[in-house]
């Protein structure tokens, strides 16, 4: 053994942890709230990732009627069922999941400026 003995560290896989349970994308179940900028002033609001027993149309519903809004579920082959609001309701959106009790607040991702 000399003082020049070169030893190889066990192999480190940083991604090891996100491919444990591969099941494809959305594995934390997150729901995913955007704000999409249209033209001009105005914007837009969506929300994916809801699991598919809740009905959508009454989700959105009750937000066009809470927030007075227009919106519309949208299919998306990639993305499943998407609620998509006018205007920039993300804050509303999120607050009203977790009032409503339909996810818990750790499950939200807010994207957006």
């Amino acid at each position: 053994m000399s003082e020049f003995d070169i030893q190889t560290p066990a192999a480190f896989d940083p991604f090891a942890d996100a491919n444990a349970g591969n099941s494809g994308a959305g594995t934390k179940e997150y729901i995913h709230i955007r704000v999409q900028q249209r033209n001009g002033r105005k914007s837009l609001t969506t929300v994916q990732g809801l699991k598919k027993e809740f009905s959508y149309n009454k989700i959105l519903k009750d937000l066009k009627k809470e927030f007075c809004c227009n919106g519309t579920v949208v299919e998306d082959p990639e993305l499943g069922q998407v609620i998509q609001l006018q205007g920039d309701q993300r804050k509303n959106v999120s607050a009203f999941l977790v009032q409503a009790g339909i996810v818990k607040k750790e499950h939200i991702k807010i994207h957006g400026f």
